[in-house]
């Protein structure tokens, strides 16, 4: 197992889980729809086959036949609790791969939160933190962002942001809330370059923003990284990461500083045939998902995961 995790390139993944809940009720949150009698009648089984479809997700990510290798750190939207990511790690299928993680604990109504798996063999925490985003009116709360910094296999340090930015609904007032995002996370990223301006630094998650909106393009001319996810495609016909009645678009990206440029070998999606079904609908395919509104499909994930690979 040590063997197959130190093969080959330091590979980094972003996915959002779509609502890995746990089973048991927050009466601080409103998670009542993943209960037993809640409307997505939520249960241990489907539960346990949740956590094993993330942790095939994971698994498929990380390369094929000689190549192959778990990847080394693997950014997780939408989850809801410690107890999923301590099932997902050391319960699940995943469990021999010795994952480490950090997560949020949000304000978000619902409970959901950001968090980061880490390969002990090819990385080292150093810190992490969570950094608050000042609400807009009207709206509610947002996820936390996820600051981790680490030592990768080569000694370098790396600052990794998670995030998972606001909801789409709410129009202009959403737009505002997600450039308050990454305003944030532009100043912490100005805080880590007055001490070292040569930071390799990355941000991934769901942005729940194309690549031409403002909130990304803060990120590209404010905080000088650059959308290595932008135009980034599966070998399978996915041209991006979410699918919507009929059209592909990408609201998940992976985003670098200028010193990781030159160790970027390649950015793609994971279109793996077992993560994809038939759009009957709008024909072709479409990433295969837990839920369909209120209706199990027993899938994956309603997207599909973004995938980065470094020559460390």
């Amino acid at each position: 197992m040590i063997a197959w995790l130190l093969a080959g390139l330091f590979t980094f993944v972003e996915l959002n889980c779509e609502n890995l809940f746990d089973c048991i009720n927050d009466s601080l949150k409103n998670d009542e729809e993943f209960l037993s009698d809640g409307s997505y009648s939520w249960t241990r089984t489907r539960y346990w086959q949740k956590l094993n479809r993330v942790g095939q997700t994971i698994v498929a990510c990380g390369g094929e036949g000689s190549t192959q290798a778990l990847p080394d750190l693997v950014a997780l939207c939408e989850v809801e609790s410690d107890t999923c990511l301590f099932d997902l790690t050391r319960r699940s299928l995943l469990r021999s791969a010795r994952y480490e993680y950090v997560m949020t604990h949000s304000p978000d109504l619902r409970g959901v939160n950001v968090a980061l798996l880490w390969s002990p063999f090819t990385f080292r925490l150093l810190s992490y933190t969570s950094l608050r985003v000042d609400p807009v009116k009207n709206l509610p709360p947002t996820r936390d962002v996820l600051y981790v910094s680490g030592k990768t296999k080569a000694g370098d340090t790396l600052h990794v942001f998670v995030v998972h930015a606001p909801s789409r609904l709410g129009g202009g007032n959403a737009e505002t809330y997600r450039k308050r995002v990454s305003l944030r996370i532009c100043a912490a990223i100005d805080s880590i370059r007055q001490i070292q301006p040569t930071a390799h630094i990355l941000v991934a998650g769901d942005f729940n923003a194309y690549s031409k909106e403002k909130s990304i393009k803060l990120l590209q001319n404010t905080a000088n990284l650059t959308d290595i996810s932008e135009g980034a495609c599966g070998k399978n016909g996915a041209k991006a990461t979410y699918r919507y009645r009929g059209e592909w678009r990408s609201l998940d990206h992976i985003l670098i500083s200028a010193s990781l440029q030159p160790l970027l070998h390649k950015c793609f999606i994971n279109d793996a045939p077992f993560l994809m079904e038939d759009d009957e609908k709008y024909g072709g395919k479409r990433p295969f998902r837990t839920y369909l509104g209120p209706r199990y499909m027993g899938g994956f994930s309603d997207h599909l995961p973004l995938v980065a690979q470094f020559e460390w």
